[in-house]
């Protein structure tokens, strides 16, 4: 008998669905097959991958499930023996030669979602010719009966690995934590309930870190693991009350960051990135272009110019800048979400390791996150920033999207005009004050609205026209 076929599309990072709605046992064995199918023509025989899981419900039943489709296909498998966070198992793929990377996986999104991510042999996101390849074959399949997970782990072909903590000692190699210890920093780190919790601890110490959120709660406590401002807000009186130096906050399977200065003020991506390309440049001495997505800060344009550095714009999707990394000679790369990766580590998002790196540079410059923000606003300008992520049907998000594509996007908003309209993802409007960006999120029924201008009051105002122009305010 086979299998009703229902729509699997994989979105800007992995595939994602609500648990037992889309993310079905019958599903994720879909997604598996496909994958292992590919693994196998593009690898042969010696095709191996390494699996692992975030704290979402039922993630390790459901890496278990994938481990023994693939190991059934003659797939070598090696499964992380506990949670861990995403970057861990690209740097595991990459670092042990493995052919791909999967995750299971919903990243930010809503506690009641799962979803499935996978990482190419190169350690960043599959690129989108390899999904491509996967969506291909995602065909309905035959009903098949698999040996149990105990039986393929007794006979070999499944072998447990301690992912988590051999990620934990290459981070120990590439960031100075005596500087950051030497320093006194200390900082708040808000794990969400995600994979990343423990991790920042175990490195600076436990006396230096005040754990937020550090335990497995698949709920979430009903806040998607999302380290945006408005889910940040909560450690403003844990920092100051502390007399912390910063915090940190990752999303569920700690690939993102957002982060918090010394006052509680939150420090958005834009902003990190252009740090991240002063640090580099600057103190570490090295060299490469910048490359950021659709929706990331003109800040970057602006302060790469002064420096001579070369910056290219992207589709919003990390496997976009991933591919860049291994195409040319990248410095940074990042998108406005909180992801973000650096020359010398994978090609790939890192939320733990881009915070402790900002740590490194408040110790080695002495100055505290706020100021070093500072210095940057002196530089290259003051930009506000403004986001809204509207819940909507998928047929109203559908609808606004023909809209705007027949138009050609809105001619006015907030009384000024729109003087051009780039479609490179979504619909980027260009205003005398800044821009404003509609979008349609790749894996919920949601329409992203962003804005930049000069301040984050007039950012806001162009969201809200725009919402109030196409009927979702």
């Amino acid at each position: 008998m086979v299998n009703p076929l229902s729509v699997i599309r994989f979105g800007t990072d992995g595939w994602r669905a609500v648990i037992g709605d889309g993310f079905t046992n019958d599903n994720l064995e879909r997604v598996a097959r496909a994958t292992g199918s590919w693994l196998l023509d593009e690898y042969g025989s010696t095709a191996s991958v390494v699996i692992g899981y975030d704290t979402r419900f039922r993630g390790q039943d459901f890496a278990k499930h994938v481990a023994v489709v693939l190991s059934s296909m003659g797939v070598r498998v090696v499964l992380a023996d506990s949670f861990v966070p995403t970057p861990a198992i690209s740097w595991a793929t990459l670092n042990y030669g493995h052919c791909a990377g999967i995750v299971i996986t919903a990243s930010h999104n809503p506690p009641e979602y799962n979803g499935f991510k996978i990482k190419g042999h190169f350690g960043g996101s599959a690129l989108p010719e390899m999904i491509a390849d996967v969506e291909s074959r995602l065909a309905a399949h035959e009903c098949l009966a698999y040996p149990t997970f105990e039986e393929q782990v007794a006979s070999g072909v499944i072998l447990f690995e301690s992912i988590r903590s051999l990620y934990v000692k290459h981070l120990r190699t590439i960031i100075d934590l005596d500087a950051i210890q030497h320093a006194g920093i200390t900082i708040v780190h808000d794990a969400m309930f995600g994979a990343g919790q423990g991790v920042l601890s175990e490195l600076l110490g436990a006396e230096r870190v005040i754990e937020k959120r550090c335990t497995v709660n698949p709920g979430f406590e009903g806040i998607p693991p999302e380290p945006i401002e408005r889910n940040l807000n909560l450690l403003r009186a844990d920092i100051t009350s502390n007399r912390c130096d910063a915090a940190i906050a990752n999303d569920g399977d700690a690939d993102r960051i957002g982060m918090a200065d010394e006052h509680g003020d939150f420090v958005d991506s834009h902003r990190l990135l252009a740090l991240l390309v002063d640090y580099l440049h600057h103190d570490k001495g090295l060299r490469g272009s910048v490359v950021k997505t659709f929706s990331t800060t003109d800040m970057l344009d602006k302060m790469c110019a002064a420096l001579g550095i070369p910056i290219e714009t992207t589709a919003i999707g990390f496997k976009y800048i991933g591919g860049k990394f291994l195409d040319g000679d990248v410095l940074v790369g990042g998108e406005e979400s909180g992801g973000m990766a650096v020359k010398g580590h994978i090609p790939e998002r890192d939320g733990l390791f881009i915070g402790l790196l900002i740590l490194e540079m408040m110790a080695r410059r002495g100055k505290q996150l706020s100021s070093l923000v500072a210095d940057l606003h002196e530089s290259y300008g003051y930009h506000g920033y403004y986001r809204d992520d509207v819940h909507t049907s998928v047929a109203q998000k559908d609808a606004i999207l023909v809209l705007l594509k027949e138009k050609g996007g809105l001619t006015h908003i907030a009384g000024q005009p729109v003087r051009s309209v780039a479609s490179l993802d979504g619909y980027k409007h260009r205003v005398d004050s800044g821009w404003l960006l509609i979008r349609p999120s790749g894996t919920e029924p949601v329409l992203r609205v962003y804005a930049e201008a000069e301040s984050e009051e007039a950012a806001k105002a162009l969201v809200e026209d725009a919402m109030v122009q196409l009927g979702v305010a």
